[in-house]
């Protein structure tokens, strides 16, 4: 095996609470994040020589700046392993819109040089070198809807129904740093643990900064509201996503939101990571 083509599915934030702040800066979050179908490909191409090469590299992204080449230079730092890889994405995910588009990118990277380098890392480990990435890799090594509590390390599986999505992206990115800076950001909901919510528990903490950052969201918000739609933005923006009541909904709902400068897609939940079909019942 010296190919894997692999996929890095989005995520959606059902809710996300920021509850305070770390000495370090670093803010406390909750959230449950889950896979939705929109997903990015991954290619792992192996290398004898050690090198990690982007190729045909995504505007904006260089093999210095890519999550998923900083992963796989963690992965070779980490194991001592000699061995380097070709990168290639296929972009479907929209960069800067909240939907961990990168970050999946770098959990499957890094997942899939585990296998194809044969370094064996296990979970734990992954997991933390994960984090070392980003505070969103975790999850998408985890694998599967979960229930996310401070940085990011906390992760506990919840089971979720499946449920149609109508997402939409307003053409503009928001950078996370900005918002978490802003000065509208509510940074202090009380912490909670819900054992069962409801998909319309809670709120987007970051949502009224992103706005005030990037009106387009809240004229966004404005369209999915004027369909009937109950809209919600996920992680830091610019993306806003609502429940359909059906397949032929979402994408009714689709078709009407898209425009010149809006994208706009049908998606599923996902309770698992694609990967689970393609590794077996754990991706690690």
């Amino acid at each position: 095996m010296s190919v894997l083509r692999l996929p890095a599915p989005a995520k959606i934030n059902l809710f996300l609470h920021i509850t305070g702040q770390r000495a370090d800066g670093y803010h406390l979050l909750e959230s449950v994040f889950v896979p939705i179908s929109l997903a990015d490909t991954v290619e792992l191409t192996l290398r004898e020589d050690g090198e990690i090469r982007l190729l045909d590299a995504p505007l904006g992204l260089t093999a210095d700046n890519d999550l998923a080449c900083r992963a796989a230079r963690l992965l070779q730092t980490e194991t001592g392993t000699k061995l380097g890889a070709d990168i290639r994405l296929t972009k479907r995910i929209p960069q800067g819109a909240g939907l961990g588009g990168g970050s999946s990118d770098a959990a499957t990277a890094l997942t899939g040089l585990n296998r194809l380098w044969k370094t064996n890392l296990k979970s734990e480990r992954m997991l933390a070198l994960g984090l070392c990435i980003g505070a969103d890799v975790p999850f998408f090594i985890f694998g599967q809807a979960a229930w996310v509590r401070g940085i990011g390390e906390s992760l506990e599986a919840v089971t979720l129904p499946a449920q149609h999505i109508v997402l939409a992206h307003p053409g503009v990115p928001v950078a996370t740093a900005a918002v978490f800076a802003h000065e509208a950001l509510k940074r202090d909901s009380k912490s909670v643990n819900p054992p069962v919510f409801s998909l319309d528990f809670g709120q987007n903490d970051m949502q009224t900064a992103a706005s005030l950052i990037q009106p387009k969201i809240a004229t966004l918000c404005d369209a999915f509201a004027a369909r009937g739609l109950a809209p919600r933005m996920s992680g830091s923006g610019s993306s806003v996503f609502a429940v359909a009541r059906s397949i032929g909904a979402a994408r009714e709902h689709a078709r009407a939101l898209a425009s010149n400068h809006v994208s706009a897609w049908s998606v599923q939940t996902l309770q698992f990571h694609p990967l689970q079909n393609k590794f077996g019942a754990a991706i690690i």
